[in-house]
This record gives structure tokens, C-alpha cells and sequence, in this order.
């Protein structure tokens, strides 16, 4: 399979001098999933704002689908990257869930049938499709998040990124999450605190660390290796270990 994505010694340094990200160089295959992982302040966010041209110069440090990260490529860029925000009030602001669902694909030029037509399959896909003409500032945090990811997924991107999307939601609802993102024929990039999300989700995990890849590997490998957990700041949560990796 080809290298979908191809990110080569990407570098940014802030506008105060702060260096977020050193050399970060790895690949994705279409349809695969990988995990990134690292502790607070590790450049994680930093790395995926620039997968859709949000943050850093448009230059060759990345490719996708061998399409450049030029300035002219970037409509094409942004709706090819689908980024699910940690917060979905970031990307919530329309009167009801339908319309804020259809902006996607309407600023990205779908006719209103398309758009209309993707917004239900989106919301279909996740669950929300009864809950159309509702106001997103009415629903729970973890439909809120659901109609985030839905409003992304209507514009039919070829990856999905998501930032710590397991954030603030209660068990049944992070369940729920898992299971639309494993039923997604979709290539995904999770940034994620939540280590037992990325094992179930993401064969593969980066760990980034002071704005550099510390591991690349199979995620089982790197959450079963005390010495790589510690080095990373990385926990997995109490009884995790002996209940879910240490029986094989």
C-alpha cells in the first residue's frame, strides 16, 4: 500500500522563539490508524495544526497523497484532513445541528442536495440524526462531540484527526465514541491522552516528547514497556495492564 501521508523533518519554531517541533519525520498508509501520543506540552497539538495548513509555512515537509503543502493546494488540503477539535464548541455555531453540519461541505463547495445529503449520512454515522433541528448549545458534551465529528465527516475527508476527542466524556458516552471511530473506513490520526482508547483503535502509535518522535511502533509494544511509559510520562490507568495486555 502507498504512503498516504509523508511528513519529512517537519520543523516550527513559535513567534516567541519557543522550538514546538524538531525534525518529526513518519508515514501513514491509506486506511490505517495511528496513535499520538506524549505528555502535556510534548507538540502534539503543535503537529497535527499543521496537517490541514493551519499552523507553519506551506512547504515540502509534507505530502499527502502526493499533493504538496503549497499554498494553492490548500482548499484541497483542508477538505481532504478532517480536524475534530478538543473542544467542540470550536467548530459549533450555527443555530441547529443540520446547519451546522451542512457548513462544512457548503464552504467547500457542495451544492445545497449534497451538503444536505452528506449532513444526514454524517449525522446518521454517528448517531445524531433525530437530533437535526435541535440547538448544538442544548445537547450533552458528548453529542456535542459526536455532531463535531459529524460536521467534519460530511465534507468526506480522506483522514480524520482528532484532538484528545475522549475528553470530558463519561464512560458510556466514550464507548459509544470508540465504536463510530472503529466503523469509520477511514484513514485516523488520534491524539490522545487516553492510552486504552489508543490500543483499541490504532495498531500503531508515534510517542512525541519535546517536539520530537521518541518511539514509533506497534501501540501494544510501546504501553507494555515500562521503561518507554516512564521515559514519556505515559500511565495507562490503574489495573489496566494486568486485566488487558499482560493475558496474552
Amino acid at each position: 500500500m502507498s504512503k498516504y501521508l509523508e511528513i519529512s523533518n517537519l520543523t516550527y519554531e513559535y513567534p516567541d522563539g519557543y522550538k514546538a517541533l524538531n525534525g518529526i519525520s513518519f508515514n501513514l498508509d491509506e486506511g490505517d490508524s495511528l496513535g499520538i501520543l506524549g505528555p502535556n506540552g510534548a507538540g502534539k497539538t503543535t503537529l497535527i495544526l499543521h496537517l490541514n495548513g493551519i499552523l507553519g509555512a506551506m512547504d515540502s515537509s509534507i505530502k499527502l497523497d502526493n499533493m504538496e503543502f503549497i499554498e494553492d493546494n490548500l482548499a484541497q488540503i483542508r477538505k481532504t484532513v478532517g480536524v475534530v477539535f478538543q473542544d467542540p464548541d470550536d467548530q459549533l455555531f450555527m443555530p441547529t445541528v443540520l446547519e451546522d453540519v451542512m457548513f462544512g461541505p457548503k464552504n467547500f463547495g457542495f451544492s445545497d442536495e449534497a451538503s444536505m445529503k452528506n449532513a444526514v449520512e454524517a449525522l446518521n454515522m454517528v448517531g445524531m440524526n433525530k437530533y437535526q433541528n435541535k440547538a448544538p448549545h442544548h445537547l450533552s458534551f458528548g453529542q456535542k462531540r459526536k455532531v463535531a465529528i459529524a460536521s467534519v465527516l460530511a465534507s468526506k475527508p480522506q483522514l480524520l484527526v482528532l484532538d484528545e476527542p475522549s475528553s470530558n466524556l463519561d464512560p458510556s458516552s466514550r464507548r459509544e465514541l470508540i465504536d463510530i471511530l472503529l466503523s469509520l473506513e477511514i484513514s485516523i490520526i488520534l491524539v490522545t491522552h487516553d492510552l486504552p482508547m489508543a490500543l483499541e483503535i490504532c495498531p500503531r502509535s508515534i510517542v512525541v516528547n519535546g517536539g520530537s518522535i521518541t518511539q514509533d511502533g506497534v501501540t501494544k509494544e510501546l504501553l507494555t514497556n515500562d521503561k518507554i511509559m516512564k521515559e514519556n510520562r505515559l500511565e495507562l490507568p490503574f489495573g489496566f495492564a494486568l486485566h488487558h495486555l499482560d493475558e496474552e
